[in-house]
């Protein structure tokens, strides 16, 4: 028998990419959306035809339980969010709803289908359960690079649902003895990323500047560093916490941290541009409280999963621009229309 697994958040980025990896190692993969009209799932579709689709949302505890129960899955991918950093401070109180209280929901959905209460534990073949924290929890770094120890100082309302939702997920695990961990992912990125993200961003933006489509690409702080990495090696990250023996939480990253400037700069490269001539600071692209430095330290994901990133900075970025000068000139491809930043 196969293995079930749902996943919330399968329209974005990384559901797309993960599902497409559970069904290489033959799961029956089901994607939670709001509602069969959702306009995400026809693209979904091009690229990754043998998804099931089952509606629910994670503002109601309701649907969640319904799903949970018509699926019976043996494995819960919870990536469904709000999930773009900026948008949080506009809508922070969904953010909060979304983000942090629909962990607790899938959470609880999970438990009350299996029967799992204080004096109940659950049985030997369990619903696994996968958070996608962030390593926006870390905020204001108090060492680097960060590993699974190092205290949270979020500077988001992003990062703080993303904290909530790690800590009751570490609560449930606690507390009934249920199989769920949380996976620390560093900034990882794809052709798929939503086009808001500053990655897409640049990439879109040197496209349309090499094909004569805009004249400057305007940005913010160039000098916020980050350890970026390919959302496919990550996805697979995932699959690897829920086959091990006993629930752990683990940092995923490369370990190298490169700045929005030199991201800038092997874009244009990439395209044979000079970055100076086009690229324009402009302060509203500045976040409130900025997140200055994030790198993560994989060791205990490379010693006790054995994962390793695959696609490296330069190739991760060469990828994308190639990707959207083919977009944007016209040769369309499926896997190369950016996911949208609210896939919950």
């Amino acid at each position: 028998m196969s293995r079930r697994a749902l996943i919330t958040g399968i329209t974005g980025q990384d559901g797309s990419y993960l599902a497409e990896h559970l069904l290489e190692q033959g799961y029956e993969v089901w994607g939670l959306v709001r509602g069969q009209a959702n306009p995400h799932v026809s693209r979904l579709r091009k690229h990754i035809g043998d998804v099931r689709i089952t509606t629910g949302d994670l503002l109601d505890q309701g649907s969640l339980i319904s799903a949970v129960e018509r699926v019976q899955p043996d494995e819960v991918y919870n990536l469904g969010a709000i999930s773009y950093v900026p948008m949080s401070w506009q809508q922070a109180e969904l953010t909060a709803e979304v983000t942090g209280m629909g962990v607790l929901r899938t959470l609880e959905a999970i438990r009350v289908v299996s029967g799992v209460s204080a004096s109940r534990t659950p049985g030997r073949e369990q619903i696994r359960f996968y958070q996608a924290s962030s390593s926006e929890m870390f905020g204001m770094v108090r060492e680097t690079p960060q590993n699974e120890k190092t205290p949270f100082h979020p500077r988001s309302p992003y990062g703080v649902a993303k904290t909530y939702g790690h800590y009751i997920t570490q609560n449930y695990r606690e507390s009934y003895g249920m199989f769920a961990v949380s996976g620390i992912l560093f900034n990882h990125e794809s052709p798929r990323r939503g086009a808001e993200f500053v990655t897409r961003k640049v990439s879109l933006g040197v496209a349309r500047i090499k094909l004569g489509l805009a004249a400057e690409l305007r940005l913010g702080n160039l000098d916020a560093r980050r350890d970026w990495g390919f959302a496919g090696d990550y996805a697979r990250a995932m699959r690897m916490m829920l086959a091990q023996e006993s629930p752990e939480d683990y940092v995923i990253g490369t370990g190298r941290t490169r700045s929005v400037r030199d991201l800038v700069e092997f874009a244009f490269r990439t395209a044979g541009l000079d970055w100076e001539r086009y690229v324009v600071l402009d302060g509203k692209y500045t976040r409130p409280a900025e997140v200055d430095l994030l790198c993560a330290d994989p060791k205990k994901a490379r010693e006790q999963l054995g994962w390793e990133p695959e696609v490296g900075f330069e190739e991760l970025v060469t990828m994308m621009v190639e990707s959207d000068l083919r977009l944007l000139g016209g040769s369309r491809r499926p896997d190369e229309e950016p996911a949208s930043p609210d896939h919950w």
